[in-house]
């Protein structure tokens, strides 16, 4: 893959003139020039769809629907889109917060709960088929503390049994046997 260089042709699209205008703003003090969209971009800021086929990787600023390499909250800042636009260009995927999940409240990835590492650690030793005492033991910690982790885990994983939890701890690739 090739250098990022130090300036980048960015293309703004925006729902409307005063948008683009601040976008494009925000471009120039990120310190890339902005260009049309025809004129071969390196990257594209938006915030707004784009129906067509984009010709670069695009960042979209806001909770914009479509498909995008880059994602920044509505009040990203000119280093935070300069940050956002050198990753989509050098192939990475950049991800802001979700619309969904902007309040306090369980942390979830791709579906499925995160996990704390103590808990991963307890998850790890049910699938040693460790009792709660034995668990406590290697962890270093109270047996009550694992009972708690346990339950928590089959909050988590939505699990009935200490088999099943151990299944989808696997399943989901969270631990190894």
């Amino acid at each position: 893959m090739s250098a990022v260089p130090s300036r980048l042709r960015i293309a703004v699209v925006a729902s409307d003139a005063t948008a683009r205008s601040r976008l494009a703003e925000l471009v120039a003090r990120s310190g890339h020039e902005v260009v049309e969209l025809t004129a071969a971009p390196d990257a594209i800021l938006t915030d707004d769809a784009i129906d067509d086929a984009m010709p670069a990787p695009a960042v979209a600023i806001g909770f914009v629907e479509g498909d995008f390499a880059g994602r920044l909250a509505p009040a990203a800042t000119a280093q935070q889109i300069d940050a956002a636009l050198r990753a989509v260009t050098a192939g990475l995927t950049v991800r802001g917060p979700s619309p969904h999940n902007r309040n306090f409240g369980p942390l979830v990835e791709e579906g499925w709960p995160v996990l704390t590492p103590r808990e991963i650690e307890v998850l790890a030793a049910l699938s040693d088929g460790l009792s709660n005492k034995a668990a406590a033991r290697r962890l270093g910690i109270s047996p009550h503390t694992v009972k708690f982790h346990i339950e928590s885990l089959f909050k988590k994983l939505g699990a009935a049994s200490r088999a099943e939890a151990v299944a989808k701890g696997l399943k989901r690739q969270i631990i190894e046997i």
